[in-house]
């Protein structure tokens, strides 16, 4: 016996080529990448060709690119992947992805006009932060105007919440991610779409319980396999959660055809199942092009 084999969208990738490997890593030493066990892909990089591949084996309908700001561009160690970047690979697989228009506090009135640029111009669908990467947390005034700008464009923004998996001996990130400081933000914004990227590890109760109390808050599980998801997680967006969570791989940090495998091994109702994988994410990002579950796998 066979079944629709769901159309998944992964709300969180990273364009990880072979040159952005050699360039800035990620951020990540090299030590500390052998320390996280990452794989092949993680440390040499791999083209969005290797990327499609693997989106097509996992199931995966589309997926959402980042164009990272990672850091004030005058501080050593801080990177950027190009809103064009992304921008182009877009338009070359439409069908596929839509871009994540990065955030960096620092640029002022040119870094909102760079987000109405994205959205308005390029079809980017939402906005994405790394908190740590400025020293500043999430409810810290110099993102306030971005807030307001994505709930003019009415666009979703992911944070990232939880410690700073991100060290190099030259550049030692700290962690700026508590998730309460989204309750802040929820209250200040109630309009803004906001999304906990990262599960909010080690403090994920903090992340539930603002998600449960505001109705703008959503939850992402990219960046961390779904056989480590805490169970705190598991029986939230199995029950009490669902259409609160969403899925993402962080890729390269999470194989999606792994996370895929790993997700069918999870207990949850058929409805909870779609919600994670597919549902939530669409009508947040009020995506209306998707295609509908298509090919079979067995039941």
């Amino acid at each position: 016996m066979t079944t629709a084999r769901l159309g998944a969208i992964d709300i969180a990738c990273n364009l990880h080529e072979p040159g952005d490997a050699t360039s800035h890593g990620g951020g990540l030493s090299a030590s500390f990448r052998d320390l996280l066990h990452l794989d092949d892909h993680a440390r040499t990089g791999a083209g969005v060709d290797v990327l499609l591949d693997q989106m097509d084996r996992a199931g995966i309908e589309r997926s959402f690119l980042i164009a990272v700001r990672a850091g004030d561009m005058r501080m050593r160690g801080s990177f950027e992947i190009p809103y064009d970047r992304v921008a182009r690979i877009c338009a070359r697989h439409p069908d596929r992805f839509s871009g994540l228009a990065g955030i960096d506090p620092t640029r002022g009135m040119s870094g909102l006009q760079d987000l109405e640029r994205a959205v308005r111009d390029m079809g980017f669908v939402g906005a994405h932060l790394y908190p740590h990467w400025f020293g500043l947390a999430p409810d810290h005034a110099r993102y306030y105007p971005t807030y307001a700008k994505c709930c003019e464009l009415d666009v979703p923004i992911q944070i990232q919440v939880g410690h700073a998996l991100i060290y190099d001996p030259d550049r030692p990130l700290r962690s700026f991610g508590h998730p309460m400081t989204l309750d802040t933000v929820a209250c200040d914004f109630p309009e803004l779409k906001l999304i906990g990227s990262h599960i909010g590890v080690p403090w994920t109760d903090e992340m539930i319980s603002v998600a449960f109390k505001h109705p703008n808050v959503r939850i992402a599980t990219d960046a961390h396999p779904p056989r480590h998801w805490p169970a705190a997680l598991v029986d939230y967006l199995a029950r009490r959660g669902v259409g609160k969570v969403m899925f993402g791989t962080d890729w390269p940090v999470v194989d999606p055809v792994r996370a895929r495998a790993q997700i069918d091994g999870i207990e949850m109702p058929d409805a909870a199942r779609r919600a994670l994988l597919r549902d939530t994410a669409l009508a947040f990002y009020g995506l209306t092009d998707a295609k509908p579950a298509t090919g079979s796998t067995p039941a």
